[in-house]
């Protein structure tokens, strides 16, 4: 095996042993084991480390954020079957062309998705997730965020556990477009409330019709990265880009109309 392969094989491997360990019955972070959709999602991992949830759209395509899949790091599609770990090379992936990797640092706007294509169909196990093409949530609308990641901030070995959480749809900077805010009304800003953090992006975020948005993005309070304002990008304003970069795929997403 060529050098650099080994190095991978060996990330891949950290990566999957530290999923396989002992899982908190906690949260998203302060979440609950299980949530909708857990049929559709399964993990996204790059060989330095890296976690992060997909959202299966349908037997060949994922949709995950374009922080997990950028940079050239080599990724895989991982699942478990029968407790052992599965790990799949996508044929390819696509970023949304209006990403920005420095859009945090330089207050610049960025589209946070990418598509990843399979050689391979999912096993029959998976099913399509639901997207919503319809009215955006606004503030005070009750949200679920969901994904792979860990359940405390900083315990890499509480990921691999498929959690969710109830939040609160917010608009911190007025109504948006582009990006849903959301936050744990228990914690109250000054405390550390449920909400994404390190492995969720790429995750689902649902109303009841659907899923409204991919987890991008989480802040916390008093320096914390996890626990205070969780964020994610819209669906519905890039289903044309989804459309068009899986209809080159040959594939199809499965869209719902908001209630």
């Amino acid at each position: 095996m060529h050098i650099a392969n080994r190095i991978a094989a060996i990330g891949f491997a950290c990566v999957v042993a530290s999923s396989l360990g002992p899982n908190p019955a906690q949260a998203v972070v302060a979440g609950q084991e299980g949530g909708p959709a857990a049929g559709s999602t399964l993990m996204v991992l790059n060989a330095r480390g890296g976690v992060c949830t997909g959202i299966v759209l349908s037997a060949r395509a994922i949709l995950t954020a374009a922080h997990c899949a950028a940079g050239g790091a080599e990724l895989r599609v991982h699942w478990r079957d029968a407790g052992e770990p599965v790990l799949i090379v996508p044929a390819s992936v696509a970023l949304h062309p209006e990403f920005d990797a420095g859009a945090i640092r330089s207050r610049r706007r960025t589209i946070d998705l990418a598509l990843i294509r399979l050689a391979d169909p999912l096993p029959g196990r998976f099913s399509a997730a639901s997207l919503v093409d319809g009215s955006l949530p606004r503030a005070g609308s009750s949200i679920t965020l969901a994904g792979y990641g860990v359940s405390r901030e900083g315990e890499a070995r509480s990921t691999g556990t498929y959690r969710s959480a109830a939040l609160t749809a917010v608009e911190p900077y007025g109504a948006g477009r582009i990006l849903l805010w959301a936050a744990d009304n228990a914690g109250g800003g000054k405390r550390p409330g449920a909400g994404a953090c390190q492995g969720d992006s790429g995750g689902p975020i649902f109303n009841e019709g659907g899923i409204v948005a991919v987890t991008s993005w989480s802040t916390g309070p008093a320096g914390r990265q996890c626990g205070l304002l969780s964020q994610g990008v819209l669906v519905a304003p890039q289903r044309g880009w989804i459309d068009k970069t899986l209809s080159k795929w040959g594939e199809t997403a499965r869209w719902t109309r908001d209630r």
